[in-house]
């Protein structure tokens, strides 16, 4: 007893040297202490510099969607005196140049006269060829962008000037000439047979040559069509002519216009109304309609916007509004108000229309200027800026510089600045009534080839078409990804889920170009030959994996003692692919026997449409992608629940289903969620699947044989094309603005629906 005693002693001295001493042992917590500060700080570093780069994100796309918002202002600079005044010089039309340095003056008397804008110095002056003995009796003027004038003579002629500007650099340095020009020659144009003064006169020049409309002094109404053929050789203008007599109109005429298509005249009169006449066919011209355009009061301004398709009407009560043709179910045009603006406490004396864009400035009794827009509906400044009434006022083709006049002659230029009226929360997100559509629609259309085109900006199809897809795709993804995760943590064996966790995982590193490529170019064309195999599957798969169950339920055991527990599964491979394989060899006998031979066709007989690549499509393949990210972390959620917790419900006998929907389900549930969050955040933010598996068209609905177009995939296609600080650059900036909020904060709805769920199983 003693020795034994005694032979211990000497292991247990030397086991006690081994342990380290009070000074050692103190160093090891001050050096872990350390070490755990260095690991708090690290990963709250890491943490911060995530939310960082997010508010560097969303602080980066503000900036750029900022000057959105900015205000329309103006800049008064120093005025002047019109270069010819006096009772025989009165300005009946004004323009600037396209680089606001030289204003137009047109004159009564036919002169057009060139100044400087700058400070009112004389520039150049023309005088319109008027035959002696005769006098200029009217003016009309074409679209902006044509520079035409048209001076209406007391011996019931026309001459037809051009304006025009040429750049010259003599020296390096940039210098315009105004010019004027004559399109249907010098020598005044024959436009009353009987030689009636032409007390008003419109003119148009487009596909049918040049259109002019005048009243004569006894109240008719001419409209003549001219065709030009210039010799080559002599250089002489031959004219031919059409002319036929409009209805008379009922009334009093204050103003003609054509617009640009040269089909329809406009006519407004002094009692408040306005006619609109059909003159596509030249010898039988029809008055169509006569609508009262101004509430109280009679119209006092009118002008077309930029286009020639719009009408704003100003009224003595001060009011504006907006007009444009409306075709009807029977193929009929009507004249139809639109919208109105923000109007005047004085009546409406001038209207200046944008020469590219659907903006307009107009001028009242009062000196009141008003700036509108009319895509956006909204009225962006109203100012006084005079003391007096608003004669005239002139716009730059370029919307910086506008020209103001006085009834005295009195020229008060201005700087404006106002960058992107075409943007509005109306124009945006609610229904707008485009030119040219029967009633409000929200539309994605930015661009065109045209420069009078109306930008569309409409975000709603936009946001509608990111939904779909996303909808479409978590529709097939959720399902298959959650439950093959609970089966593969749960009833898999771990050898047969080595193999097929991380196969799925490496799908996750498929690039999604590729799926995208596969789904365009190979997807789309089979579903679209295969419409049957759709349905069929959907309903033949599970169907077929109920039946092999049921089977193997009642199979002896004997045989089910061949599969080892856990890969049951493996039984199932070959039942899908038997099943797939009915599936689309069935399917040119479904569609024959039910379709007559074509389901795609029969579904466009009943009315639906059916786009070869649509949401379908677009759901499948992006399914694909999103499927490995929600199993991924689904299956570490369910995988990671206590194996006590399963263990203690098999014990007090539950079977394998009712542990798993009673206790894993529940605990795992907050990584679930956030797997199928993740998903959605995945999905909501594809690109390169949906630009090359749909037809990218902006629609506002959920058919599933639609295609759509999202808010990423719209950046992705149209943000390279665009003009950098354009209003298309700034509103693609915002779409991506609000893909950014719409993902925040459906993931900050996701993690508190987490933690309330991990909060509430967190006591299993």
């Amino acid at each position: 007893m003693t020795d034994s005693s005694n032979a211990s002693a000497p292991a247990s001295s030397g086991f006690r040297h081994l342990l380290p001493d009070a000074e050692a042992r103190k160093k090891q917590r001050r050096r872990r202490a350390i070490n755990d500060k260095l690991s708090a700080f690290g990963i709250s570093m890491a943490g911060l510099g995530v939310v960082g780069a997010l508010a560097l994100i969303f602080v980066y796309l503000f900036s750029e969607v900022a000057p959105l918002l900015r205000p329309a202002s103006i800049e008064a600079q120093i005025g002047y005196s019109l270069p010819e005044g006096g009772p025989h010089a009165e300005t009946v039309h004004l323009t600037l140049d396209r680089y606001q340095e030289i204003g137009m003056q047109v004159t009564r008397d036919g002169r057009v006269i060139f100044f400087d804008a700058d400070a009112g110095g004389f520039h150049s002056a023309f005088q319109v060829p008027i035959p002696d003995g005769a006098t200029v009796t009217s003016f009309g003027q074409g679209e902006k962008r044509d520079g035409l004038l048209a001076f209406g003579l007391d011996t019931g002629e026309i001459v037809v000037a051009k304006v025009e500007y040429e750049l010259t650099y003599p020296e390096g340095t940039r210098v315009t000439v105004p010019k004027l020009t004559y399109p249907l020659g010098e020598a005044p144009i024959v436009v009353d047979d009987l030689g009636e003064a032409l007390i008003h006169v419109a003119v148009q020049e487009g596909r049918r040559g040049t259109v002019a409309v005048a009243q004569t002094a006894d109240g008719r109404l001419l409209v003549n069509a001219y065709r030009t053929q210039r010799n080559i050789f002599s250089g002489d203008v031959q004219v031919t002519a059409s002319r036929a007599e409009m209805p008379a109109y009922p009334g009093e005429i204050s103003r003609i216009l054509v617009d640009g298509s040269q089909r329809n005249v406009f006519i407004a009169d002094p009692t408040g109304y306005l006619a609109y006449y059909d003159i596509s066919t030249i010898n039988s011209p029809s008055m169509v309609q006569r609508v009262r355009a101004v509430r109280e009061g009679g119209i006092t301004a009118i002008s077309f916007l930029a286009g020639t398709v719009s009408l704003i009407v100003g009224g003595s009560d001060g009011s504006l509004s907006q007009w444009f043709l409306i075709r009807d179910e029977n193929n009929a045009y009507a004249l139809s108000r639109i919208r109105d603006f923000v109007g005047h406490r004085s009546p409406v004396t001038a209207i200046d229309s944008e020469y590219t864009r659907k903006g307009f400035l107009s001028g009242a009794k009062d000196g009141t200027l008003g700036i509108h827009f009319a895509t956006s509906s909204r009225t962006l400044l109203r100012e006084r800026v005079l003391d007096g009434p608003i004669s005239a006022i002139a716009i730059s083709p370029i919307n910086g510089r506008m020209l103001v006049t006085d009834t005295s002659g009195g020229v008060h230029p201005h700087l404006v600045e106002n960058r992107h009226p075409q943007v509005s929360f109306r124009a945006m997100w609610q229904r707008v009534w485009y030119e040219g559509r029967g009633e409000p629609e929200y539309v994605w259309q930015a661009s065109s080839a045209s420069d009078e085109f109306e930008p569309k900006m409409s975000l709603v199809p936009l946001t509608v078409g990111t939904l779909k897809a996303a909808f479409f795709a978590m529709l097939i993804a959720m399902p298959v990804a959650v439950m093959g995760a609970i089966y593969s943590a749960y009833f898999m064996t771990p050898r047969m889920r080595g193999v097929v966790k991380p196969t799925i995982e490496i799908m996750e590193a498929l690039p999604t170009v590729i799926l995208g490529f596969l789904a365009g170019l190979w997807l789309a064309p089979f579903v679209e030959d295969n419409l049957p195999v759709v349905f069929t599957m959907l309903f033949g798969l599970p169907l077929g994996m109920l039946l092999a169950g049921y089977v193997w339920f009642r199979l002896p055991q004997h045989y089910k003692n061949y599969i080892p527990p856990g890969w049951e599964a493996a039984t199932l491979v070959p039942v899908v692919l038997v099943i797939g394989w009915i599936c689309v060899a069935s399917s040119p006998y479904i569609q024959l026997w039910f379709f007559d031979g074509s389901m795609r066709q029969w579904f466009t007989d009943q009315g639906i449409t059916y786009d070869q690549r649509n949401a379908l499509v677009v759901g499948i393949a992006m399914g694909f992608a999103v499927i490995p990210t929600i199993f991924s972390i689904a299956e570490d959620a369910v995988f990671n629940v206590p194996r006590h917790l399963t263990q203690g419900s098999l014990a007090l006998g539950a079977t394998a289903w009712q542990t798993v929907m009673g206790v894993v389900l529940p605990t795992a549930s907050p990584g679930i969620f956030s797997a199928v969050m993740i998903g959605f955040g995945r999905a909501v933010g594809e690109t390169m699947i949906v630009v090359m598996a749909t037809g990218n068209s902006p629609v506002v609905n959920f058919n599933i044989f639609e295609g759509m177009r999202t808010l990423s995939a719209n950046v992705a296609v149209e943000l390279p094309e665009t003009a950098v600080g354009s209003t298309h650059f700034r509103v693609l900036f915002l779409a991506a603005l609000v893909l950014l909020t719409m993902t925040f904060i459906v993931n900050t709805i996701a993690e508190i629906v987490r933690q309330r769920l991990r909060a509430r199983y967190s006591n299993l």
